[in-house]
């Protein structure tokens, strides 16, 4: 069974509560000890007195969120925009009696796209903004949500672009490192090596890298950085092969770029590397079957969403639209259950900074997450580990944070 879950402050309780939604189930959030919507004073029952809304609107509630989507970017950027209209079109007839209603804003994908967009919405009414996508797009929707005091909940998997009051719900660099490094520091992993790529995400790759194995008190041997002009490997072969030189001394390999994994996996073996021993760190790009199905990378180990919620949505999505959805069409879900649960939940407070960076955190499709006062996010991932015709799960993610984290 497919369900979000999210711990809110319970505005008008004496204690928190857990609210919960499910799939094919009941489809209603549990009231917060016993208290209904009209226990909130003030919370707004009616539409009335709002302005005129244009373009596609999804739901008619009393609340008005915005979905903002590149529709006109062309290509994948179009696609994208559909399927995430789509979803979230999904998501509130599964969240019955959600008081929402989304106005859909076209982007095109672009910088100027997104502050216009934004500036629409919250000319309209919006509370609450879900995307943009693409990273320009966020950045111009930022800039005009933060002037009028609206949060925004994004897409884009870009950490520069997220900020206070700009929260990216993507699977973000920093959660895949956090997680794969403490896997690998509880299996007795000490001493470090990363290959990564030299470009902005190796760099937010690298930073996160020598946050995470110092904080799980392991020492890093050797980074290297390589450069990839179209089929040429060379650089790769020749980095790996200064990583394979040292690599007595290293006890786990971290190469998070999926399209040159299987590559640099069998250079390290050729270059003498045991990597039975000397364990291979991926991340969250290596969920293809290209890297899944890669006899040299048998034994690495990735971290991952659990699969099983988004493979519910993906079914349900296809018998009702007909096509595969995207990997990242569960976050369009996830936003959009979020805004209307917390409108179920939380009264006035529903799009606060307090209740949505709250350390309990809420649970998706894709697991359990938390947004960070900064913009950033923290996801509960699972680790798996390769086994040459798909992979395993060897720790499951958790379903909750730690108090302490």
């Amino acid at each position: 069974m497919l369900r979000i879950v999210k711990e809110t402050f319970g505005v008008g309780c004496g204690r928190r509560a857990v609210q919960g939604l499910a799939l094919g189930a009941s489809m209603a959030l549990a009231g917060c000890s016993g208290s209904s919507l009209g226990e909130y004073p003030g919370y707004p029952s009616t539409p009335g007195g709002q302005p005129p809304v244009s373009g596609q609107t999804i739901g008619t509630g009393s609340v008005r969120v915005a979905m903002l989507l590149p529709m006109s970017g062309g290509g994948s950027a179009t696609s994208i925009a559909t399927v995430f209209r789509n979803t979230a079109e999904l998501a509130l007839s599964d969240f019955q009696g959600a008081d929402i209603q989304i106005l859909v804003k076209d982007t095109g994908g672009t910088a100027q796209g997104g502050q216009a967009a934004a500036q629409a919405a919250i000319a309209e009414g919006a509370e609450l903004i879900i995307g943009p996508v693409f990273a320009p797009a966020v950045g111009g929707a930022g800039s005009a949500a933060r002037s009028a005091g609206v949060p925004v909940v994004a897409f884009s998997s870009d950490e520069s672009v997220g900020s206070r009051g700009v929260y990216l719900l993507s699977f973000l660099p920093r959660s895949d490192v956090a997680r794969i490094v403490s896997h690998a520091a509880r299996q007795g992993k000490r001493s470090f090596a990363a290959l990564l790529p030299d470009d902005t995400y190796g760099a937010v790759a690298e930073a996160a890298f020598r946050q995470e194995v110092g904080r799980a008190g392991g020492r890093i041997v050797s980074i290297e950085r390589y450069s990839l002009q179209g089929n040429d490997t060379s650089d790769i072969a020749a980095k790996a092969g200064r990583i394979a030189a040292n690599a007595a001394q290293i006890d786990a390999i971290f190469v998070p770029a999926g399209n040159v994994a299987p590559f640099v996996a069998q250079t390290l073996t050729t270059g003498g590397v045991n990597l039975a021993t000397t364990r291979l760190l991926g991340s969250g790009q290596w969920e293809t079957p290209q890297v899944l199905n890669a006899s040299p990378l048998t034994g690495a180990w990735y971290p991952g969403p659990d699969s099983a919620g988004f493979q519910a949505f993906s079914d349900r999505y296809r018998s009702t639209y007909g096509s595969q959805p995207p990997r990242n069409a569960s976050l369009a879900y996830d936003a959009t259950i979020l805004a209307a649960g917390l409108v179920r939940s939380a009264g006035q407070a529903r799009f606060s900074e307090r209740v949505l960076t709250n350390r309990d955190g809420f649970l998706g499709i894709d697991g359990v997450f938390r947004f960070e006062r900064d913009g950033g996010n923290q996801r509960g991932l699972a680790i798996y580990e390769v086994t040459g015709s798909g992979s395993r799960v060897v720790s499951p993610a958790p379903r909750a944070f730690g108090s302490g984290s």
